[in-house]
């Protein structure tokens, strides 16, 4: 990513650390220019940048993990394809008129083993997101999943769903198409399936739109990715009529990996690097693909009939809690 890029998208809690490397490019072109060796103060500011990049990284407010999860430059569903796997080929298409470009999937090997991968696949500019609908899928995504799935299922082929949307496609048309309907469909069939399933939040996992593909045996999240019934956006605007109040929507509604491990809804937390999964995404892939091989050789040691109870278990313990007296 080019220097013009990285000042475009930068978030107002990394501005600090970018003056800082600016002022050491700086220092780094004058000393060149001049014939001038600077090299022990070059040091210093660069212990200085590892210290500031760690303490604003290892600090951050969920809010701005929600930031971070919709940052443009974060890799997508399809950068993680190509980072993870040997081979790839897209199928498309619901076999009923549709090919919803907001929700990709396809036959893959990673490490030689034959798999499905599908996810929702956002743009990488305004004209792209236009495309892929900000990845948010319709009826026809939703379905084009489940195809693939029960593909996957029919051949033995383990599944794993990279989940990264604000949520499903809210139109009119939408629900003409039945986009309830497709969600639900999924979410019965899921526990169904006697392949291991294994899905990953990879960015912004957003209500009923993330749901239609996260029925899984492990449920992994990025360390900065968010998993969330509604956006805080939405959530402040229906409990404060102030969409401005996100920052404590976030708080209220535990969206962060740590907080969702803490309820047990997730069962691992994938760690990125320093700044973020865009800022080294072959080393985010890498992680990425280590734990789902860890994952899936785990599940292979099951069979079916104990995969499908353990989903199900899983799936019930959910949003159990326990009253206490005052």
């Amino acid at each position: 990513m080019s220097t013009r890029e990285r000042r475009v998208f930068l978030l107002d809690f990394e501005k600090p650390l970018a003056e800082l490397e600016a002022r050491i490019q700086q220092i780094r072109d004058l000393a060149s220019e001049n014939g001038v060796d600077v090299s022990e103060q070059i040091q210093q500011l660069e212990a200085r940048a590892d210290q500031l990049r760690q303490e604003i990284f290892s600090s951050l407010s969920p809010i701005q993990r929600l930031q971070l999860a919709r940052h443009p430059r974060r890799p997508s569903t399809l950068d993680y394809i190509q980072g993870i796997t040997d081979e790839w080929v897209e199928l498309h298409g619901d076999r009923r008129g549709s090919d919803d470009p907001a929700l990709v999937g396809g036959i893959a090997r990673v490490a030689g083993i034959p798999v499905v991968i599908l996810g929702h696949q956002k743009g990488r500019d305004t004209k792209d997101n236009v495309l892929r609908n900000f990845g948010m899928a319709s009826p026809g995504g939703y379905r084009k999943a489940m195809r693939l799935m029960e593909h996957a299922d029919r051949f033995g082929m383990p599944i794993f769903t990279f989940i990264d949307t604000p949520g499903a496609w809210a139109g009119v048309e939408a629900e003409h198409l039945g986009q309830g309907e497709a969600i639900a469909y999924n979410l019965r069939e899921m526990f169904r399936l006697d392949v291991p399933i294994i899905c990953t939040v990879i960015g912004e996992g957003g209500s009923g739109g993330a749901l239609g593909i996260g029925v899984g045996d492990r449920l992994l999240i990025l360390e900065n990715a968010v998993y969330t019934v509604a956006t805080p956006e939405a959530c402040a605007a229906i409990l404060w009529k102030d969409a401005g109040k996100a920052p404590q929507a976030a708080e209220a509604l535990k969206i962060t990996s740590s907080d969702l491990k803490n309820l047990g809804i997730i069962d691992q937390i994938l760690p990125e690097p320093v700044g973020g999964a865009h800022s080294h995404p072959l080393k985010a892939s890498e992680t990425l693909k280590a734990a789902l091989l860890e994952n899936l050789d785990e599940l292979q040691q099951m069979t079916s009939q104990q995969r499908r109870e353990l989903r199900y278990e899983k799936f019930r313990r959910m949003g159990m809690f326990m009253e206490v007296s005052a």
